[in-house]
């Protein structure tokens, strides 16, 4: 059951893969082509086309650099879009990894905007093999996705998933 926090904002626990949205994050990697956790199963749920997507971008501009977004299909999906943006990887803090993160969040928002998409579920990016510390991680999207939604008509509604409960809790706390 999905928690309403404004009017605009929802926080829900579960697969991503499964949200009813126009367009979900991936937390990909800078080659576009898959990968573990929350890429590897988007590329799992949504299928060839995704992949296929992902290899045209990585033959024009050569992959996805950090804090960078680009956008797919959704394939099998129940999101018509994929949004796939290269998160950091955390190394204590000292290199940039704030604003890099930020970064994510603003430009799929940006790409969300330019295809005027209702609706975009978000993961917990950089948190799960990147290493960035989680509770850091979701304050940092909170404030970039309030911030961007108080200057912004689109996307009309942001949901972050949590994968599991820690998750849940943190971003409730960061809501609130």
């Amino acid at each position: 059951m999905p928690a309403t926090l404004s009017a605009r904002i929802q926080l829900v626990q579960g697969d991503i893969t499964r949200q009813e949205v126009s367009a979900i994050v991936n937390a990909a990697n800078s080659s576009l082509l898959g990968g573990g956790g929350v890429d590897g199963a988007i590329h799992r749920a949504g299928g060839p086309q995704i992949l296929e997507e992902c290899r045209q971008i990585r033959a024009r501009q050569g992959g996805c650099k950090t804090g960078e977004a680009v956008i797919t299909t959704g394939g099998r999906l129940p999101a018509a879009h994929v949004i796939h943006t290269v998160g950091p990887v955390w190394n204590g803090g000292h290199k940039g990894e704030p604003e890099l993160l930020a970064h994510c969040y603003r430009n799929s928002l940006r790409l969300a905007e330019e295809k005027s998409l209702a609706s975009v579920a978000f993961p917990g990016i950089s948190t799960g093999i990147y290493g960035y510390p989680k509770a850091e991680a979701a304050a940092i999207a909170v404030h970039e996705v309030r911030q961007w939604l108080a200057a912004h008509e689109f996307p009309e509604k942001v949901v972050f998933v949590a994968f599991d409960e820690e998750n849940r809790r943190l971003y409730e706390q960061k809501l609130r």
